[in-house]
């Protein structure tokens, strides 16, 4: 029988991190067709209002059945606007561990959102679901996913040289791969033993039953 992440909602101080449903659409299309998003993933560029809407009733609910991973919107307590992505995959059930991923709008950065979503999320992995590793993978020239790790306590592994395909707009506007190197880094449950944080002080988890 494979092994599947629940529905969840997980509340921090700021966040709410929930399952995404069509509503999402315009603003998911809007945050992935960002310059930086474009640069340090591989999202397809352009990414239209289908490719959301494929993303968010298909795509994403396949890999969660499938046990590969959880995709999760992220958006702010107080407005309900979308800030942003988290993403686990690559999930090894045996092992418990999965790789963590995010993303956070333009209008959003700078205000800790990203850290603030992966810190709640790596807690409700440990303390919810048994894991033992969550891994992040950061391109080498990509230093705010780097101090997103640091700053959750992420400890550096090393480096995957040319694993990772990054892409630059070239001269005449379009998008070029780049190859480059990826940092791995790791968190475990003893790293955030005795830590405080958003989740812990203030947020919880609810279950749904309702989306599939």
């Amino acid at each position: 029988m494979t092994s599947t992440f629940p529905t969840i909602s997980i509340s921090t101080e700021r966040l709410v991190l929930r399952p995404f449903d069509e509503d999402d659409v315009p603003a998911l299309a809007d945050m992935m067709n960002d310059e930086q998003v474009a640069a340090w993933t591989s999202v397809p560029q352009p990414y239209d209002q289908a490719a959301a809407r494929r993303w968010i009733t298909e795509q994403a609910p396949a890999e969660r059945a499938a046990g590969r991973g959880l995709d999760l919107a992220v958006t702010e307590f107080l407005t309900q606007r979308l800030v942003g992505v988290v993403r686990l995959a690559t999930t090894d059930w045996h092992v418990r561990s999965t790789e963590l991923s995010y993303i956070v709008a333009p209008w959003a950065r700078g205000e800790g959102y990203a850290s603030e979503a992966a810190l709640a999320t790596a807690q409700w992995l440990f303390d919810h679901q048994g894991f033992e590793r969550v891994e992040l993978r950061t391109a080498a020239d990509n230093t705010a996913s780097q101090q997103v790790a640091q700053k959750i306590g992420c400890i550096s592994e090393g480096v995957l040289r040319g694993a990772c395909i990054a892409r630059a707009r070239t001269e005449d506007g379009t998008w070029t791969d780049v190859r480059t190197d990826y940092i791995v880094w790791s968190l475990l449950p003893e790293d955030l033993e005795g830590a405080g944080g958003p989740f812990a002080e203030s947020g919880g988890f609810t279950s749904y039953t309702d989306w599939n």
